[in-house]
């Protein structure tokens, strides 16, 4: 067993970082996210912000776009030229996405000032490019409602995961120290 390990010690200490990581901001984002009712249909701040970057972007835009609080569930209605074409609930602002993102740059970090920043400014990309997800996506089902599934499903998850992977390429190819040590050799 510790020949085991010890073969591949890298990949252990990667998973472990990983797993650990990704645990503790899941469960402290979770935590946050127990804080607003579901009885109450409460919306929590960061899909609110998201929503209203939303709509904000639409605006910016000059498109006529209106956003509403749902009436029976924890989300919002977007209404876009006067059609509701998309709601807006908590799976919709990324979080998960950043988490994941973040979590392998830090399994990948021997630097911890490097890692945050990269983890910051990944986070602000993967946050910018999902508010205009939302918007494409919005306006992609006003004009072609019958391909909601492909759309919704396929098509702007791959755009968003495809950038995360590519951030991660770059992180270890440019950053990290596994990195800057094939560079060296």
């Amino acid at each position: 067993m510790k020949k085991v390990f010890g073969q591949h010690k890298p990949f252990f200490v990667f998973l472990f970082k990983f797993l650990m990581f990704y645990l503790l901001i899941t469960m402290l984002y979770k935590f946050f996210l127990n804080s607003y009712s579901i009885e109450r249909k409460e919306v929590d701040a960061i899909t609110t912000h998201v929503a209203n970057q939303t709509k904000n972007t639409f605006l910016f835009f000059g498109k006529d776009c209106k956003l509403f609080k749902h009436e029976f569930e924890a989300s919002f209605k977007l209404i876009y030229k006067g059609k509701y074409v998309a709601r807006i609930v908590e799976g919709c602002n990324a979080i998960s996405v950043i988490i994941l993102f973040a979590s392998f740059v830090f399994a990948f970090s021997s630097n911890f000032k490097k890692a945050l920043l990269f983890m910051l400014i990944g986070a602000m990309l993967i946050y910018v490019l999902n508010i205009l997800r939302i918007v494409l996506l919005c306006v992609s089902l006003y004009y072609y409602p019958q391909f909601e599934h492909l759309l919704h499903g396929t098509v702007f998850p791959l755009v968003i995961y495809g950038v995360v992977f590519l951030l991660w390429i770059i992180w270890v190819t440019k950053f990290s120290v596994y990195g800057t040590r094939v560079d060296k050799k």
